[in-house]
């Protein structure tokens, strides 16, 4: 969670990839038997290469965005076939803002270290009620009912979703610890609720967790490695962040922190399994 980034003006690339996977990922000690998938390019759409990605939502037809660091933290509404930003509101400029999720026509929008939440009006961004809870704030998705939220551990918390509306202190319903195997994984940043499961990105790597919301258990791996090519990622804070789903088209959306684009991506089983 660092600080600017240099666009050069250059093509993007773009590659497909046969599964490898980096020393530093959770894949390392992947059990077998955990599906896994790369990933083929239906669409790019360019992306505001400045917006730090905390969360991303798509709904009716347009991604709202949550955007980080202190004094450029924002919730965005953007165009997403030119990119335009057409509603924006900043925070001040001692949040950094996490993640989002819309609920009942509301958004909710996490910080970090501040342990305070905001709840805003979809239709105008109007500020309504504050919420607060103990420990980190990173990633935030709904399933329609609750909320669920990571903090940067292997857990996810769960939380009535009526009840944060509401504002005041949030209390978990319920938290699921997330593994694979054995192994407890954590840096859980984004996420987004697909089709019953929980994609989570991994912070710092460019792997997606396919997470069951029931019992925890990564169900699988997506890698996304040479998606975006590297020549963009010019410091390290420029990593794979923000996932979003059109329910309704069951196209899904992916996109990095200062990166140029935004992915439409159908994901592939990795043959090498």
């Amino acid at each position: 969670m660092k600080s600017t980034f240099i666009l050069l003006v250059a093509a993007v690339v773009l590659m497909s990839h046969g599964g490898g996977v980096s020393s530093q990922t959770p894949h390392k000690t992947r059990p077998a038997g955990t599906p896994e998938y790369t990933f083929k390019v239906v669409h790019m759409f360019p992306h505001d290469s400045s917006a730090y990605t905390q969360g991303l939502i798509f709904h009716q037809g347009v991604l709202y965005e949550g955007t980080g660091l202190n004094g450029r933290s924002s919730l965005r509404k953007v165009r997403m076939e030119t990119g335009e930003v057409l509603q924006r509101v900043d925070l001040s400029a001692e949040f950094f803002g996490e993640g989002i999720a819309l609920l009942h026509g509301e958004i909710a929008q996490l910080t970090w270290r501040s342990h305070k939440g905001f709840i805003y009006s979809l239709s105008d961004f109007r500020r309504l009620r504050e919420f607060s809870y103990p420990g980190e704030g990173w990633g935030l998705t709904t399933d329609g009912r609750d909320f669920y939220m990571s903090d940067g551990t292997a857990e996810i918390r769960v939380l009535d979703g009526p009840g944060l509306l509401k504002g005041g202190l949030q209390k978990a319903k319920r938290r699921v610890t997330v593994h694979d195997g054995g192994k407890n994984i954590t840096q859980l940043n984004e996420l987004e609720w697909v089709d019953g499961e929980i994609f989570a990105n991994i912070w710092q790597t460019d792997h997606i967790a396919r997470i069951s919301p029931q019992t925890g258990k990564v169900i699988g791996w997506i890698d996304l490695k040479g998606l975006l090519s590297p020549m963009f990622k010019l410091e390290d804070g420029a990593v794979l962040n923000g996932i979003a789903y059109d329910a309704a088209t069951k196209r899904l959306f992916v996109t990095g922190k200062l990166w140029p684009s935004v992915f439409e991506i159908q994901l592939v089983p990795n043959p090498q399994n």
